[in-house]
């Protein structure tokens, strides 16, 4: 009998090849039947069931306190005016109150100290210091990691910020990944080149053509070997990749940069390769859409996205009733009515990304299963009240079945005592949900209760 590891290797994923692509396939329940008629043990079949992933997605400067809140179970969840577009996802979901960082909570730094969403460790106050903890996916990366091509993928929207805020590094607001104490994990912003770590060859290679069109023969003569279901799933598979490579060739000629318009209609000098789309939902959506592909694809299991930077100076015109301001200043509104109501609204935006990825993740099938239920999705801000700096308690929604999670529920820890309260407890809790037995992390060696 061979042993688990030999297993293991005996039940590799399948992949389509074709001059230097290795495109890995979706879970196909098809596939594990050729290896058993080929000699393969039974037991290969059990190992290939699809695996859990992590997704966490940040939005920057909290919410108002008086619109965020949930009551209710299942069907039944009611939510507040900020999180209502979580409804649409409500059995799906788990709405956490009370959670907090200490360290954070205690942080002498309003802003930048609070920045440690995933560590939960002490952020350095020290300019020639740059140090927080390492970050809880960094730790699943670590551990599961070599189970797939990439280990975890960081992405986000605007770039690594170099200047100085309270006189720290403003490294701390763009990051919430770090693969150690002193190093954030590297963030991905540019769609095409998350796209090639994906599909591509790793060396860089254009988009010039489909990197589908060098294994569309070996996908036809695989199509006819699969059950009717399988053909359907490979069938949208192939045609959501083509679908993203046309949807960042279109960016890509636009010759423009996020968050800004160029004075020249034509660049006067040559233009970057494969540009980062120049509308923010637009751009965003692409993200969320290669973090469901790198799922499917079982090219990494660990994605963290942030849709702003802390202290984000991003413009939100594009929400209709949102007008000439940046979200830190509509955060950070000393309470103007007509500030906060396009805070609101930024609010909402946010909540609508979250359940724009949980649905994708829904509707996609893996053998009976859909891929949100081999999922655990985590949102969540490094600050509660965004204009008072608050950070007592943190908003948190987990989506997603992942490692038995039980959905429709909301859960309020306020009244729990502190040492209930820590945010690392639920990280600790997603650990073990992932595989990943770890006795301690950051601040508390205590699953979080009830989850």
């Amino acid at each position: 009998m061979k042993n688990k590891k030999q297993l293991q290797q005996a039940s590799r994923r399948h992949f389509l090849r074709g001059a230097g692509i290795a495109l890995a396939l979706p879970w196909l329940e098809s596939l594990p039947l050729f290896g058993a008629q080929d000699g393969t043990p039974a037991e290969v079949t059990n190992l290939n069931k699809p695996p859990v992933r992590f997704g966490f997605m940040f939005f920057s400067n909290g919410i108002k306190p008086a619109n965020w809140w949930a009551k209710g179970s299942g069907e039944s969840i009611e939510f507040g005016p900020s999180a209502a577009p979580l409804a649409a996802i409500r059995e799906d979901l788990i709405f956490i109150k009370g959670l907090y960082h200490q360290s954070a909570l205690s942080s002498t730094s309003p802003h930048l100290g609070r920045m440690n969403m995933l560590s939960g460790a002490q952020v350095s106050l020290d300019a020639n210091d740059i140090r927080v903890g390492t970050s809880m996916d960094q730790v699943l990366a670590r551990s599961i990691g070599h189970h797939t091509p990439v280990p975890s993928i960081a992405l986000g929207i605007e770039p690594n910020e170099l200047r100085l805020e309270d006189g720290l590094s403003m490294l701390y607001g763009s990051s919430v990944s770090w693969v150690s104490p002193t190093k954030p994990a590297t963030k991905e912003i540019y769609p095409a080149r998350t796209f090639d770590q994906l599909v591509g060859d790793g060396k860089g290679r254009k988009l010039d053509r489909s990197i589908l069109d060098a294994v569309l023969d070996e996908a036809h003569s695989l199509q006819p070997k699969v059950s009717s279901g399988d053909r359907k799933k490979l069938d949208e598979y192939l045609e959501s990749i083509r679908d993203i490579e046309k949807r960042i060739d279109n960016a890509s000629k636009q010759e423009r940069l996020e968050g800004w318009r160029p004075t020249l209609t034509k660049p006067n000098m040559p233009r970057p390769a494969d540009e980062i789309p120049q509308n923010i939902p637009d751009h965003m959506k692409l993200m969320m859409d290669l973090t469901v592909l790198a799922f499917q694809m079982d090219k990494t299991r660990i994605v963290t996205l942030m849709l702003n930077n802390d202290l984000s100076q991003m413009n939100f015109k594009f929400i209709e009733g949102v007008r000439g301001a940046l979200h830190l200043d509509l955060t950070h509104n000393g309470h103007a009515p007509a500030l906060e109501a396009m805070y609101l609204k930024t609010n909402q935006f946010h909540m609508q990304q979250f359940t724009y990825l949980t649905q994708r993740l829904k509707a996609i099938d893996e053998g009976g299963q859909s891929l949100l239920d081999n999922s655990i999705l985590m949102l969540a801000s490094s600050l509660y009240d965004g204009d008072a700096h608050g950070a007592d308690q943190l908003p948190i929604v987990l989506a997603g079945h992942g490692g038995g999670l039980k959905t429709g529920r909301v859960l309020d820890y306020m009244d729990k005592g502190n040492d209930n309260r820590r945010a690392c407890s639920l990280y600790l809790s997603i650990m073990h949900r992932m595989g990943v037995p770890a006795e301690r992390f950051g601040d508390t060696d205590k699953q979080l209760a009830d989850l």
